[in-house]
């Protein structure tokens, strides 16, 4: 299991995220997200009774998974909702297409999405999608990032910002390779 302390864009230091992620044979991925946040800033969407893919979950709190693919443009975008709700986005290249939501993917399904008194735990079934491409746990590299909806405004966590703006979809900042 590795983790990873996300930081601010704006460095907002009131609240501190750290992520964690591990590969489960043969195609599961787990990842929990660990908010502290002491002054109870974060402000939370409200509890959906089952997991349904809704799109816009950026737009509040809301965690996400990035999955690239070594010497490929294709990527998919996976956002968790503290509210239990997800979808899966696919992507040929950086940001294209540029449909708004973006296009769903379906070759990627969740087994289990639990907010926690800390955070987020997920864990999501890669196989369709690696199968259907011929990858390998090797040939990944994950991104993992949170946009945080706090009583002060919006605030975006990232492995790392190389860029002069928040941009979750730069896969020079997804720093996570099996």
């Amino acid at each position: 299991m590795a983790s990873y302390e996300l930081s601010a864009f704006d460095r907002f230091y009131d609240v501190s995220l750290v992520a964690a992620i591990e590969q489960v044979a043969p195609c599961n991925l787990n990842v929990g997200f660990w908010l502290r946040d002491p002054n109870q800033l974060i402000q939370y969407p409200e509890l959906v009774t089952s997991h349904p893919r809704q799109d816009f979950l950026w737009e509040k709190t809301c965690y996400e998974i990035f999955i690239g693919v070594k010497n490929e443009d294709y990527y998919r975008e996976i956002n968790l909702s503290p509210s239990q709700a997800w979808q899966a986005y696919q992507f040929e290249e950086y940001r294209y297409p540029e449909d708004m939501p973006p296009q769903a993917a379906y070759d990627i399904e969740l087994v289990q999405l639990k907010r926690t008194h800390y955070g987020l735990n997920v864990s999501i079934d890669l196989g369709e999608f690696m199968t259907a491409n011929n990858l390998k746990w090797s040939d990944l590299f994950i991104g993992l990032s949170a946009v945080l909806d706090t009583s002060k405004g919006l605030h975006f966590y990232a492995m790392q910002h190389s860029g002069p703006h928040a941009d979750f979809h730069n896969k020079r900042d997804w720093l996570h390779t099996f």
